[in-house]
């Protein structure tokens, strides 16, 4: 791509900086439009009362046919805590759609999806066949597409994640001088 689109632009003083940044435009548009996606599937099969993130956390939970802990819930999402996922999970018992389950002796607790829950998902993903997957398995070579994408958003995750990590143990925040809002610097 031609430099000269970005002169100017913070963000892209260089190449590399300029498509990382394409990159990351790409995915946020990405995400937007599949929550659209998702939040309107959900819609047409009962489940339009749920967000985006406890529609993906009840697909979670019922992955693999196996009840989950909370704790396992926020690792499978790359969640660093739980209290965002108990608090869905909440609205989910409210809603019907998951049971928790107390493990034996243990003061764990479990959850499963209920058979309503099951049912209004397998409808869900009948119409996601139908409206996406029966669409998109005509692209040449989709599945390696998808497979490679996937393996690089993956150790992009934890590129970024490690940054994040870093940025957080190294940097500080400098006081504001007068007038100015406070700084972070390294």
């Amino acid at each position: 791509m031609d430099q000269s689109y970005y002169k100017g632009w913070h963000l892209g003083g260089t190449h590399h900086d300029a498509m990382t940044t394409e990159f990351e435009w790409a995915i946020l548009r990405f995400e937007q439009a599949f929550q659209r996606f998702m939040l309107q599937v959900a819609s047409m099969c009962g489940l339009g009362e749920l967000s985006s993130a406890e529609l993906v956390l009840l697909h979670v939970i019922r992955m693999q046919e196996g009840p989950k802990t909370a704790a396992v819930l926020a690792r499978q999402l790359n969640l660093d805590g739980i209290t965002n996922v108990q608090y869905s999970l909440r609205k989910l018992l409210n809603f019907g759609l998951v049971d928790k389950i107390k493990g034996g002796n243990s003061k764990i607790w479990t959850y499963a999806v209920t058979e309503r829950a099951a049912a209004m998902l397998d409808d869900y993903t009948r119409i996601r066949r139908e409206m996406l997957t029966d669409q998109t398995k005509n692209i040449e070579h989709i599945d390696k597409k998808l497979y490679e994408t996937a393996k690089l958003l993956s150790m992009l995750t934890g590129t970024y994640d490690e940054a994040s990590r870093i940025s957080a143990t190294y940097c500080r925040v400098t006081p504001p001088a007068d007038g100015e809002k406070g700084r972070t610097s390294a």
